[in-house]
């Protein structure tokens, strides 16, 4: 007997971001995170609506990346502290990104970064994803993921504990670790940025290592606060060199004011002396 397609039992669809859970419900590592994600993001932002006019591109800060499908879900998806995904929109169907889910959407992200809390062993496990004869799968690794599942063409892992930063760089199959250039940074080129480490102060955390971006000629991305605060210094050195210019034109002024009422107080005779003529100063 012929079964009519809607008495056939399909599988049901691959579950999208909304399905998915957004958190696996474990604590922020350290109170760096936070504040590293925004100074990357936020000095960055310039960047990428030049690089995407259209503003078709999202960011991903402790998000999690859908690779596969397992029970429970989160077990399929790994959470870059921050990543970047070109030619994707920002929203999809109106709705607030939730997860990214690589089935759905295709396109693997251009870099992910990782903040190491400890030693950095776990961003560099490379355990790969393994059945026993029992049928218990092996959680793979981290680096094992990024680099053979999701193929991501750069990873930073940056070890906050002693501010190291270790660069990945997908070369057909693997991943090979990027020399850094004159600067110490290191070019991503698809980015058309550097990526490096700044020694300073942000928001109300005191002088450290942060990750920075830097264009392709060496200058630093400024945050938009950063941005602010360089205009009010160049229009406070603005105002300042107007004042000294004034104040210049002014003592030069009163210097030629006291030099004529000096010569108007000479007789005809010391002015003849001086070779200056006294109508000259009428």
């Amino acid at each position: 007997m012929t079964q009519t397609l809607s008495e056939i039992a399909l599988p049901p669809p691959f579950p999208d971001h909304t399905q998915l859970p957004e958190s696996d419900g474990t604590f922020v590592k350290n109170f760096q995170e936070h504040p590293q994600s925004l100074i990357l993001t936020d000095s960055i932002d310039s960047t990428l609506q030049r690089l995407h006019p259209d503003g078709q591109y999202c960011i991903g800060q402790d998000c999690g990346i859908y690779w596969r499908e397992t029970e429970p879900p989160e077990k399929g998806a790994e959470a870059p502290d921050w990543f970047y995904v070109p030619d994707v929109p920002p929203k999809l169907d109106g709705d607030i990104r939730r997860s990214y889910v690589l089935w759905r959407e295709y396109i693997t992200p251009v870099i992910a970064l990782e903040f190491a809390s400890g030693d950095g062993s776990e961003e560099r496990d490379k355990t790969p994803l393994s059945r026993s004869e029992t049928g218990k799968v092996t959680k793979p690794g981290k680096f094992w993921v990024y680099e053979r599942v999701m193929r991501i063409p750069y990873y930073g892992i940056y070890q906050v504990s002693n501010g190291t930063l270790e660069v990945y760089q997908l070369v057909k199959t693997y991943y090979e670790k990027i020399t850094p250039n004159e600067r110490g940074h290191y070019p991503i080129d698809t980015m058309q940025v550097e990526l490096g480490l700044w020694q300073g102060p942000f928001l109300n955390n005191p002088e450290q290592p942060w990750l920075r971006w830097w264009d392709l000629d060496g200058n630093l991305l400024l945050t938009g606060h950063e941005q602010a605060q360089q205009e009010r210094h160049q229009k406070e050195q603005a105002l300042q060199q107007l004042e000294q210019e004034r104040l210049e034109k002014e003592q030069e002024r009163q210097k030629r004011q006291q030099l004529a009422e000096r010569l108007k107080s000479l007789t005809p005779e010391q002015l003849q002396a001086l070779g200056i003529d006294a109508q000259m100063l009428d």
